[in-house]
């Protein structure tokens, strides 16, 4: 049977394919469900084929696009792996994230700084010190060009051959050498010193050698012209610092602004081109202008060092002052050496050491009891050769007979028990109160590093023979700078003037600032120091001063030897002997006064009669005095009368003493 195939419309893309079937040969004829084609059937006839053929209908886009993703759905191995390498990647990168994190924000001043420590050099330029001058204008104390030798260990090829380069030079010993050599081999650190403010020519000719990381710049050095006034000066220390003296006291008028050099280098140390570089000029600092005249300390320190050794002296001091002005002309200290030799020390024991005056004490005692009206110059007193007070028996500084004496012979022949029977006229409370009017027991004006305020108790605290032996120069301690300015009082009519160093400060621009003047405040009526200064010129001709003269010049002075109190707080030594402090201090021309002059000699060979004030300390200060009137033009007052040839003080049977 033949089989018709009846062209139908197209159906939706979801339907299936339609088959139509062939009828078996049953006789009946098949029905069609679809309506007739539009077309006229052909009328020949073509044989039927008795097979199904299925209705072609479009595919389905779905039915491809599964198709293509059937092989990788097909392979789950696969697809675990890449999720897994992009797990590692996501971890990766927050890995990365947080480091970038920390580099930028959290140690990113870190790094940064780690890395400028390593390429960037700053130099620290530094600045000059101020100068130190004189009243004249010359220079004491300045900065003289040095250089300092270092090395960067980092940067040393040789070890060995660059410390025995280097030794070789400065002339280090074999301990230096391995020292050096250690150093530069360990490379702990970039910079390390070699040598401080070393001569510039030795320097420059380890640097010609170039050797590698050793370098060099500038670094200023302190010197004192002379070694003069060096007590007084002070020191530095190697980076310019103030340690005594006036470097210490004014270091920071003194003290200038480092500047600052900034560069950044390669490893090799040269600049890396391009880079930034930063330059800070440094500033100097302000010069100091002393009161002291140069050409006088030097002079001073000379004949102050020659007696020091003539006498075997422990050492002394001498100091010049200005009468009316208290300003400081010279200011001179000298020690006796381990080796026995002496120097100008860096110590001032001027201002630091206190002693018990001695007999230079008998001045204010007495000045004391004129101005309170309680004596006169012509009072007269019956004075014991030695007299029990306390239980304990005081001499008088010589041996005589009970005499009567005037204030004037008192004073003239340094009396202790006269002083002490003039100065119980006042009360001991007046007394001490004269005393601070004085200067004593209160620091001066200079205000030295580590300077002593003396030692003077409160009278409450007076026992025993303190009330008697006060009177002449025992129970109390002064420095010389103390006791320099309170004889000068005399000097300058009965004011006391505070001492001086410092006159100017000049900044850097050149402009001078002149410091006040000392303070003043009076302690004695004029007429009184008028009458305390014609007794002092008797000192002089006729007492225990004689020594002091100066010819044709008119001297006022007064001598003093006290015993130096020992360890054990008594004045004998384990020998039995006893240690002497000998004084000396006056003023010239008496008539019209420009300078007073201290002199002191410490522990002058006890066994020798230039022990005390008279023989050891009163020959120096004629000596100074000299040189100082002849550098200031000091001219005797057209009054000047010399020494009478008659003592009027002589007692028959009365040696001198």
């Amino acid at each position: 049977m033949n089989t018709r195939v009846k062209a139908s419309a197209p159906r939706s893309s979801s339907a299936a394919p339609r088959v139509v079937r062939s009828h078996q040969s049953t006789g009946q004829k098949q029905r069609s469900h679809s309506r007739p084609s539009a077309q006229p059937r052909s009328r020949a006839t073509v044989p039927r084929q008795r097979h199904l053929q299925p209705v072609r209908t479009p595919k389905k886009k779905t039915q491809i696009f599964k198709v293509r993703r059937n092989p990788f759905v097909a392979a789950p191995s696969l697809k675990k792996r890449l999720r897994w390498a992009l797990a590692v990647l996501l971890v990766l990168l927050a890995v990365l994230v947080r480091q970038v994190s920390e580099l930028q924000i959290f140690g990113g001043d870190q790094f940064r700084a780690a890395g400028e420590d390593i390429r960037v050099r700053a130099t620290t330029l530094p600045a000059e010190r101020g100068a130190i001058f004189d009243r004249t204008g010359q220079e004491i104390a300045m900065s003289v060009p040095m250089r300092t030798l270092y090395a960067d260990p980092k940067a040393v090829t040789d070890p060995v051959g660059a410390a025995k380069a280097v030794s070789s030079m400065m002339g280090f010993d074999a301990a230096k050498e391995a020292e050096l050599a250690a150093t530069f081999a360990a490379r702990e650190s970039n910079f390390s010193f070699i040598a401080r403010q070393v001569d510039p020519k030795i320097v420059k000719a380890i640097i010609a050698l170039k050797i590698p990381g050793i370098g060099s710049y500038e670094e200023p050095a302190r010197t004192i012209v002379g070694a003069s006034a060096k007590s007084v000066i002070g020191k530095t220390d190697t980076d310019g610092v103030g340690t005594a003296g006036l470097e210490l006291k004014y270091n920071d008028i003194l003290t200038g602004t480092n500047g600052r050099f900034v560069r950044e280098q390669d490893n090799q140390g040269r600049s890396i081109p391009g880079s930034n570089s930063t330059e800070v000029e440094p500033q100097p600092g302000q010069d100091l202008v002393l009161t002291l005249d140069r050409s006088i300390q030097y002079q001073v320190d000379q004949i102050l060092a020659e007696q020091v050794a003539r006498v075997g002296a422990r050492g002394g001091t001498a100091m010049v002052m200005n009468s009316k002005t208290g300003d400081i002309y010279a200011m001179a200290n000298v020690r006796r050496n381990a080796d026995g030799t002496f120097t100008n020390t860096s110590g001032n024991f001027a201002a630091v050491d206190a002693h018990e005056t001695g007999s230079v004490a008998k001045v204010f005692s007495v000045a004391a009891a004129i101005n309170e009206g309680a004596i006169a110059p012509e009072t007269t007193f019956h004075v014991p050769g030695a007299q029990v007070f306390d239980k304990f028996l005081i001499r008088d500084a010589y041996p005589h007979p009970l005499q009567e004496m005037t204030v004037k012979e008192i004073l003239v022949k340094s009396s202790n028990l006269g002083t002490v029977l003039a100065a119980q006229r006042i009360s001991s409370p007046t007394l001490e109160s004269y005393l601070h009017s004085f200067g004593f027991g209160s620091k001066s004006d200079l205000d030295l590093p580590d300077e002593s305020a003396g030692i003077l108790k409160p009278v409450k605290k007076w026992q025993g023979t303190e009330k008697i032996t006060v009177a002449y120069g025992y129970g109390f301690a002064s420095t010389s700078v103390q006791l320099l300015s309170a004889v000068n009082v005399i000097a300058n009519n009965g004011v006391y003037v505070a001492p001086r160093l410092v006159s100017a400060v000049i900044d850097q621009n050149g402009k001078t600032k002149y410091l006040e003047q000392s303070s003043a405040h009076e302690v004695l009526k004029s007429s009184t120091a008028e009458q305390m200064n014609l007794m002092m010129r008797d000192v002089i001709c006729y007492g225990t001063g004689t020594k002091a003269q100066i010819p044709g010049m008119t001297i006022a002075g007064k001598t003093g030897t006290g015993y130096k109190i020992q360890s054990d707080g008594t004045y004998g030594t384990d020998e039995g002997g006893r240690k002497y402090f000998a004084s000396f201090v006056g003023f010239l021309p008496a008539e019209d006064p420009q300078v007073t002059v201290l002199v002191s000699i410490d522990e002058p060979d006890a066994g020798s009669r230039d022990r005390f004030g008279g023989t050891a300390a009163a020959p120096v200060f004629a000596e100074i005095g000299g040189v100082v009137a002849r550098e200031l033009r000091i001219k005797p007052a057209a009054t000047t009368q010399p020494c009478g040839r008659v003592d009027p003080y002589a007692r028959a049977n009365e040696a001198a003493h």
